[in-house]
């Protein structure tokens, strides 16, 4: 049997840009390393794919193995067919030398339905064009495609006791949509197997289409040639724009030429850069400080989002609060305390976790945290689904005030910064001894994959030591929190 020149995956890559299409067959190694974040993404589309299985019951699997064995999965396919095989998962197809394998294939009286599954909540182009190259290959080859559908989650089902799946999926007809791009797929598929055969690379640039519709494999590969300090570290600058001064020779920030229309905070990171001195705004800095009210509690929340809710009363990817750290420093002068919480695994941590934090936060005194629209908005979702707390958790939420708003607002600005203003920015410039480098979980990210992936572990030293790792994050952000302010109430001290 023939091997495959394209799949659904390279297909995709080649719409994106050819060269990463060439790079993927030809130069797989240098792919950049997956981050521990898009292996979970990764792992949770299986997870929701299988889940989705349970909608056809009684369904058997033709394509088995990471990576398939597709050859069998092929031949597998081809004899579930024909004995009559009504519901086949991960079913295995190859026309014109490409290769579709589809989650879910339903025969049915008159030809067949397909269902792709998606663990997104919504239907994206990319989806439509991974169900028109499916289509093309499995119509090809005879069959009668009724109907093709893409299964996703409904981000608006809450969950009430069992899981109900025909409420947590929604399924969408998208075949009068494919139909027509049909002539295209076959355009495409000729032209990527042409990219395919040549001997060289395509000759592509680095731009705009690097991102899209998500960030390419290849991405560092491509910008070997793209110094430190570069156009790329302006924040907040529009890709487009970057990419224009790219294209006109200008990569190194300090190629950027004197009259180069900037922005208010683009202009400001450059002179930064350049003179290579923090700048700092002394009275503005004692007007915000000015505004805070010992005793202080640092506070500092960690989330995880399952896709498919675990607990009664939550929705698909609703953040849930499942640790805090708090230091609590009662007057300017006074060592900080500490308190935290960490839940349990395979519980809902919703009600511990407030009852928990609202006994160390009660009293006066101001409550800071960084970039508060997060922790506030946190609250508030409790306080919606645990109205009891309702009361507390709004006088808490009038206490907060955010320790973001000095680097957001350019009060004080240092050249390690690079134009961002967050906590893992800010950090490292004002207080260097404390560093996240040193940590396995070093950011929020990995803390929510970290807790979630504990659900279903059974290894408890495993689950020990993933809860230490947590712990000391989420310290290290809150204590972090307490050496930044006392270092701008330092910066304000001095003569």
């Amino acid at each position: 049997m023939a091997s495959h020149l394209l799949s659904k995956s390279s297909f995709i890559k080649g719409l994106q840009c050819e060269k990463h299409l060439y790079l993927y067959k030809y130069h797989y190694d240098e792919m950049d390393e997956l981050s521990d974040m898009q292996k979970a993404i990764f792992k949770r589309g299986t997870n929701v794919g299988e889940l989705a299985h349970k909608l056809f019951p009684g369904g058997t699997i033709a394509a088995q193995g990471d990576p398939p064995n597709y050859e069998r999965a092929l031949k597998r396919t081809k004899e579930l067919i024909s004995s009559g095989a009504k519901v086949i998962y991960e079913a295995a197809f190859m026309f014109n030398e490409v290769l579709s394998i589809a989650d879910i294939f339903v025969m049915e009286k008159g030809g067949a339905k397909l269902y792709e599954v998606k663990s997104s909540t919504s239907i994206s182009e990319t989806y439509i064009n991974d169900a028109a190259l499916q289509y093309y290959v499995i119509s090809n080859l005879g069959i009668r495609v009724k109907d093709f559908s893409i299964i996703y989650i409904n981000n608006q089902y809450v969950r009430k006791r069992d899981l109900n799946l025909e409420e947590l999926f929604s399924t969408e007809s998208v075949l009068e949509l494919i139909l027509p791009l049909q002539k295209l797929v076959k355009e495409n598929v000729d032209r990527f197997k042409k990219v395919i055969l040549k001997k060289k690379m395509p000759d592509i640039e680095i731009g705009e289409h690097c991102y899209n519709p998500y960030t390419c494999g290849f991405f560092n590969y491509c910008r070997k040639h793209i110094p430190e300090d570069s156009i790329f570290d302006f924040s907040g600058m529009h890709l487009a724009k970057k990419y224009e001064l790219y294209r006109n020779g200008i990569i190194r920030l300090d190629e950027v030429p004197e009259d180069y229309s900037l922005n208010k905070n683009n202009k400001l990171q450059l002179e930064v850069h350049k003179n290579g001195k923090p700048l700092i705004d002394k009275k503005a800095i004692k007007n915000f400080l000015s505004d805070l009210n010992y005793p202080l509690y640092f506070m500092d929340f960690e989330t995880f989002q399952p896709a498919v809710p675990l607990f009664n009363n939550s929705k698909p990817y609703q953040q849930i609060p499942f640790q805090y750290s708090v230091f609590l420093k009662k007057n300017k002068n006074s060592e900080a305390d500490h308190f935290e919480f960490l839940a349990e695994p395979g519980e809902d941590p919703r009600k511990k976790f407030i009852e928990s934090l609202l006994k160390v936060t009660i009293g006066k005194g101001d409550v800071l945290v960084y970039n508060k629209t997060f922790e506030i908005t946190r609250l508030n979702e409790i306080a919606r689904d645990y109205p009891v707390f309702a009361y507390e958790i709004k006088k808490l939420i009038s206490r907060i005030k955010d320790l973001m708003v000095p680097f957001q607002k350019k009060y004080y600005y240092a050249p390690e910064m690079k134009g961002s203003y967050s906590i893992k920015a800010v950090l490292p410039a004002l207080v260097p001894e404390l560093s996240y480098d040193d940590l396995e979980i070093n950011e929020g990210g990995l803390a929510s994959i970290a807790y979630e992936s504990l659900q279903t572990e059974t290894d408890l030293m495993f689950i020990a030591e993933i809860k230490q790792q947590l712990l000391e994050y989420c310290k290290l952000d809150t204590l972090g929190m307490v050496r930044i302010l006392e270092k701008i109430e330092e910066l304000i001290d001095k003569k």
